[in-house]
């Protein structure tokens, strides 16, 4: 048996990033949180007053920052920017309004897929994001596409605020995930979409727990094989 990397991809709300901590806990693989990298860095221009706009300066505060991403015991993931941790904080609304726009810059993408390549090197992670089956590991043993309709991932996600005690609006969250999905399915570099070889999960009407077991089955046939 030989550990595999497993790439997840999809649209906002489609139940990815939850689906990869739980499949990463229960095959111990590493979790690759590669969207808190991308939210830390617009969290980070945010207190400069950088724009999201402004390519050269926010590559400048890239290279500036030690993005360190570690697994506790219960399977969640610390990000932590120059030793300072980072947790909800990078999860607003107002990070999420501009993290598209941020990571949709050819040098910072560049700069975050060589920091995750390098991060999957040592086989047995998971990643989940928007490109990374397509653009980051195209060489992934297992590929994932996870989809569901924007109505239910609008009502995820507002249910995810309101547990979270983040302000919180249906409506509103509908419509930033549609401006979501149109900014990163047309986005120049590395945009959204699912690559040829992968599998699609439509989470519409499943669960989280069948999306979970269904890969880590495939993940155990994938790992035998080798």
């Amino acid at each position: 048996m030989h550990k595999i990397n497993i790439a997840i991809d999809g649209p906002a709300g489609s139940g990815k990033s939850t689906v990869a901590k739980e499949v990463a806990a229960k095959l111990s693989y590493l979790y690759i949180d590669t969207g808190a990298m991308y939210r830390s860095l617009t969290f980070r221009a945010l207190q400069a007053q950088v724009s999201e706009k402004d390519e050269q300066s926010l590559i400048q505060l890239l290279k500036e920052m030690e993005i360190t991403l570690k697994q506790q015991r219960d399977g969640e993931v610390q990000v932590l920017v120059n030793g300072k941790r980072l947790g909800e904080e990078i999860r607003t609304q107002t990070v999420t309004a501009k993290v598209s726009e941020v990571s949709a810059h050819r040098k910072i993408r560049e700069e975050m897929v060589a920091r995750q390549q390098q991060l999957a090197k040592q086989k047995g992670v998971v990643l989940d994001g928007r490109d990374i089956g397509t653009y980051v590991l195209p060489g992934a043993e297992l590929k994932i596409y996870m989809d569901a309709s924007v109505e239910e991932r609008a009502k995820r996600r507002h249910l995810e605020n309101i547990e979270k005690q983040r302000p919180s609006d249906i409506t509103t969250t509908k419509e930033a995930l549609k401006r979501r999905d149109e900014l990163d399915r047309e986005r120049p570099i590395a945009p959204l979409q699912q690559a040829e070889d992968a599998m699609l999960i439509d989470t519409t009407n499943a669960t989280i727990e069948e999306a979970v077991e269904r890969i880590c089955l495939i993940a155990r046939e994938k790992e035998n094989e080798g």
